[in-house]
């Protein structure tokens, strides 16, 4: 059973950190860059890029609106040539510290709100993947659960790869609960390690209501960003490891 483990990291801005990204990174098998829009910045990016190579973690772009003061949380009305814009602008510059860097681009992932957004409206998914394959049709799309996302990666013969939010609530869709809604976020331990165990085990999740849907996923993401972050990836990376699985990056799964 190969795993692949992943979080989102280089989410400071200038003097500002978010996360221990030095101590996360060694458990990690992958990493989402933030890429100076809703976070981060040159020399951050740089760092980041830098120590993901010395620890042999697939490096991947976290693409999202530029909205620094919200996090990228906030859904901004943009026409489709300035989110296509917006998507080559952010690949470009990791891309462009990963060649300096020596290490290699390998995958991508949409953040917060413009994630939710192409998350649920197909034509926008098959619009901003056409772009991400004419930059690099050899970039993996790293996407929570999403029927748009996943035949837009079909139309344009990109790969993807499902990632299972461990501490996110699910809609029985298989899209993420909004996080206006309570309990959206999963913030108890020992619940985020049940829902992993049921993953693993079972193939599946229950959903905010209830329900129990299937789950298909080679990919478990931890937000690098809160609080606990290292100590829960260290626990999740210790239940798979135990329970006979490998963790893999995601270009080797």
């Amino acid at each position: 059973m190969k795993i692949d483990l992943n979080a989102d990291l280089g989410e400071g801005f200038g003097p500002y950190t978010m996360g221990d990204d030095a101590a996360l990174i060694p458990i990690l098998s992958s990493a989402n860059l933030a890429c100076g829009f809703h976070a981060g910045d040159p020399l951050i990016m740089r760092n980041t890029v830098r120590s993901t190579k010395v620890s042999g973690v697939d490096l991947g772009a976290h693409v999202g609106f530029d909205d620094v003061q919200g996090f990228g949380r906030n859904k901004i009305a943009l026409p489709l040539e300035a989110l296509e814009s917006l998507v080559i602008y952010q690949l470009g510059a990791l891309s462009g510290f990963a060649r300096t860097e020596g290490h290699k681009l390998t995958h991508m992932s949409f953040h917060g709100a413009l994630g939710n957004q192409v998350a649920a409206d197909h034509e926008l998914a098959d619009a901003l993947l056409k772009i991400v394959a004419e930059f690099d049709s050899e970039l993996i799309i790293s996407s929570s659960s999403s029927v748009a996302m996943e035949r837009a990666a079909q139309r344009h013969n990109l790969r993807i790869e499902t990632t299972f939010l461990a501490d996110r609530a699910y809609e029985a869709s298989g899209l993420l609960v909004p996080r206006s809604k309570p309990n959206s976020v999963i913030k108890d331990e020992k619940q985020v390690l049940q829902r992993i165990d049921q993953l693993l085990n079972d193939g599946t999740v229950t959903c905010y209501d209830g329900e129990i849907v299937a789950m298909p996923t080679r990919s478990i993401l931890v937000h690098g960003d809160t609080d606990g972050a290292v100590n829960l990836a260290g626990k999740i990376r210790h239940y798979i490891e135990k329970n006979g699985g490998v963790i893999t990056p995601l270009s080797k799964l």
